[in-house]
């Protein structure tokens, strides 16, 4: 099982401000060097708070490529691209790019997106969002296999699109899903699966797993076509201050607790865990890399 990290590029992660460049390669080198498998990065122009603030955030693909030229093993993964906001066709020409610049390390993790603000705020049409992500796969997932596409959709076209120079590798696409029709699309065109978020794994991810299941069984995959990626919420006690108006689950036992976490995860057979550090700091990266070390002794 692959354990990577979230890089820090949005205001909520740090101190306050938007981290600066020097900071976001700076985690992602260390993460790099304490041996995890992989960064990840989320894309939003902005976050919308309910007070009507709003909290900066880097560009994410910009970020990405960034990353890619300033490491040399980890991958590097999308947590997930809003397909509303880059059109199938170029963004699989630039996943190519970027594929080759990285060596053949990039995961490129799709959704259908979710933030009206940032719809609003941009221009980009909040209408039938799941059935134009459908599309959107149908054209995107085949060219950064190497294939040929014509298409011809209510919201997505393309005649006789190729990359080339075409991708080194098939690039693998992951889709963050939940609810049946986008599980579907999920077992359908991706080869890895993202349900998030969770702490210490329970009856909700089974319940999950059960409906990824069910919805492989329903388009005839095998289920192990698709890997299982799980995102989760690691709290170091002793350093993060307490989450307000925040639902989801979060792990903040001892560092010999998360090593026994993370073999309950692996026991599920799940292939990459996603992890969201609190707080988002290189001395975070260094306890997840100290229980990842203890699981091996």
């Amino acid at each position: 099982m692959k354990i990577g990290v979230i890089v820090p590029a949005g205001e909520a992660d740090g101190d306050g401000a938007t981290p600066p460049w020097p900071s976001v390669r700076s985690f992602a080198q260390r993460a790099e060097a304490r041996g995890l498998d992989a960064l990840w990065m989320y894309d939003h122009f902005y976050n919308a708070t309910s007070d009507g603030a709003l909290e900066g955030q880097h560009e994410a693909w910009t970020i990405v490529s960034a990353l890619a030229a300033s490491t040399e093993r980890i991958e590097i993964g999308t947590i997930v691209l809003c397909a509303s906001f880059r059109s199938p066709t170029l963004l699989a020409k630039m996943a190519a790019a970027l594929d080759e610049v990285s060596g053949g390390r990039l995961i490129l993790g799709l959704g259908a997106g979710w933030h009206d603000p940032e719809y609003d705020a941009f221009g980009f049409p909040k209408d039938h969002r799941v059935g134009r992500f459908d599309e959107y796969l149908q054209v995107v997932a085949p060219l950064v296999r190497g294939e040929r596409v014509t298409f011809e959709g209510s919201y997505v076209r393309a005649r006789d699109a190729v990359l080339v120079p075409p991708p080194s590798r098939p690039i693998p696409v992951l889709v963050a899903a939940f609810g049946e029709r986008m599980l579907r699309l999920t077992a359908r065109h991706a080869d890895l699966w993202n349900t998030a978020w969770f702490g210490v794994p329970g009856d909700e991810l089974a319940e999950a797993m059960a409906a990824f299941d069910r919805a492989m069984e329903a388009e005839g995959r095998d289920r192990s076509a698709v890997g299982t990626t799980v995102g989760i919420t690691i709290v170091d006690p002793d350093a993060a201050a307490p989450a307000e108006d925040d639902d989801d689950p979060v792990f903040d036992g001892s560092v010999e607790e998360l090593a026994s976490m993370f073999d309950e995860y692996e026991a599920l057979g799940v292939a990459h865990l996603i992890a969201g550090l609190r707080p988002m700091t290189e001395a975070s990266i260094d306890r997840v890399a100290l229980a990842i070390e203890r699981r091996r002794t």
